[in-house]
């Protein structure tokens, strides 16, 4: 697959998640005029491939953490998929927003990816 590299992956998803928290606190009711669905679906596509993508980057670089590696695919997947179910409502307010802001599978990938950031940071 050919697509963005993990630091524009990693980017899309941080702006994402801190768009979601502005989203969150407007006390919206619908989404309409916002850029919500935009900002989700441009996060999606930054996960569709990055556990594949981590494996990648990381290849040969440290067999230790071949699980945590695994572990970032699959926390990719679950807020894929948690992603997709909010895109799939006729209207997204900023309730159910925050509820998506406060799943720990969300959280999870995001500390994850905090994580990976600052790893390779740390190899430059």
């Amino acid at each position: 697959m050919s697509g963005p590299g993990l630091s524009q992956r990693i980017e899309w998803i941080e702006a994402g998640y801190e768009y979601l928290l502005a989203y969150a606190a407007q006390g919206r009711r619908d989404d309409s005029g916002s850029e919500v669905r935009r900002m989700l679906s441009q996060m999606q596509s930054a996960l569709d491939g990055l556990g594949e993508e981590v494996t990648r980057t990381f290849a040969g670089r440290a067999k230790e953490s071949a699980a945590f590696l695994e572990a970032v695919g699959h926390d990719a997947r679950v807020a894929s998929a948690a992603i997709a179910l909010v895109l799939d409502r006729s209207a997204i307010s900023s309730l159910l927003i925050d509820n998506l802001n406060a799943s720990v599978h969300l959280r999870a990938l995001l500390t994850d990816l905090f994580l990976i950031d600052q790893a390779l940071k740390a190899a430059e």
